[in-house]
């Protein structure tokens, strides 16, 4: 008998509840027990559930492969079948998606969650494992006032700020004041799921725009930098961010264009460079199976990073950055590169989870 903790995944037939059960197929920790999605595939075997729309490879991980196919709507079906779940849900409203979360968190099931819906819940700690492991403290007052015991919510943020977020961090962190970030992003069409953008309309071509995207890359950083404070999380005062977000015909990868300015202090080129590669977090001082050995990889190339040669850096989950140089509007310009459906996705929902387990919050 496996002692690895049984997971569920809410919305397991989509683009990033399969990526979940690919990616987990292996890990040390964890076993995926148990799948839900929507009504129209309750019932089924999973591999029937996902016939002709696999995405990964030619097989479905065999432990996964004949696992019954539960109505998400239903939390009451978890129970028994695993100790926490990750979601992957997608509804017609974010009120929704909060209220199907709350109830399998009201079930003693605590809820790993992609979708955005509660991301601008204050009790509820949106996570970069890098930046912001001590935003998992407001889970006690989350607990507290909803009366759970062993459930809550915790969510990780969009994806394409990823690409960028943690080098802009180190900086930070380093001592110097991060006053404007100029961000533009050229967003990979996976990002939208599965089938996506419809091809006609990639093919030669770049839309630029996604619905909200500017929005999360303007606001969601606030609170990932923000403070704990009263039983909740209060958003940071800066930096100023002005977003552009484009799609383009990339699979996978989202690279991000970033401006950057400072305030009174300002590093030299060679001690950012010296900065980002001696950045480390808390999931490297832990040793989390998923997190990246090095968190930011330099490339020196003149034309990197490049999403097909960069993308899959340490486990898919490293950001990657070039181009570092002087700006003659704002202080220093960069180019950030991150996997947005491991990294950005699933793979980061499994690091979160890594780290909520190695805090005590998943037993």
């Amino acid at each position: 008998m496996s002692n690895k903790i049984p997971v569920g995944i809410l919305g397991a037939t989509g683009a990033v509840g399969q990526n979940y059960i690919f990616l987990l197929k292996d890990h040390p920790w964890f076993e995926v027990t148990w799948v839900a999605a929507s009504p129209r595939s309750a019932g089924k075997k999973y591999s029937e559930a996902v016939a002709n729309r696999w995405l990964h490879g030619p097989d479905i991980p065999e432990g996964v492969r004949d696992l019954l196919v539960y109505d998400a709507n239903n939390a009451l079906n978890a129970e028994g079948k695993c100790r926490f779940v990750f979601s992957a849900l997608e509804l017609d409203s974010k009120d929704a998606i909060r209220e199907l979360e709350n109830s399998y968190a009201a079930l003693h099931i605590p809820v790993i969650s992609n979708a955005s819906a509660h991301r601008w819940t204050d009790n509820v700690p949106m996570l970069i494992p890098e930046i912001n492991p001590d935003h998992i403290s407001v889970i006690d007052e989350q607990k507290k006032m909803h009366g759970w015991d062993r459930g809550f919510v915790a969510v990780k943020p969009n994806c394409s700020l990823q690409s960028y977020m943690t080098p802009v961090y180190a900086l930070m962190k380093a001592g110097y004041d991060v006053k404007r970030l100029f961000v533009a992003t050229m967003q990979a069409v996976s990002g939208a799921g599965y089938p996506g953008v419809p091809s006609l309309d990639m093919i030669d071509n770049v839309v630029p725009y996604i619905g909200g995207e500017e929005e999360k890359s303007e606001q969601e950083p606030l609170k990932i930098l923000g403070t704990v404070s009263g039983g909740k999380i209060v958003n940071a005062s800066g930096p100023l961010i002005t977003a552009h977000c484009n799609r383009v015909p990339v699979t996978n990868g989202h690279t991000a264009c970033v401006s950057l300015e400072f305030g009174e202090k300002k590093p030299s080129l060679e001690e950012i460079e010296k900065i980002w590669t001696e950045f480390r977090g808390l999931p490297q001082e832990l040793g989390l199976p998923f997190a990246p050995k090095q968190p930011i990889i330099v490339r020196h190339e003149v034309n990197r990073p490049q999403p097909q040669r960069d993308r899959d850096a340490d486990k898919a989950m490293a950001v990657s950055v070039g181009r570092l140089r002087a700006d003659p509007v704002f202080d220093i310009r960069f180019v950030g590169l991150s996997h947005n459906t491991v990294r950005g996705a699933a793979g980061g929902g499994i690091m979160n989870a890594e780290l909520l387990k190695a805090k005590g919050y998943l037993v």
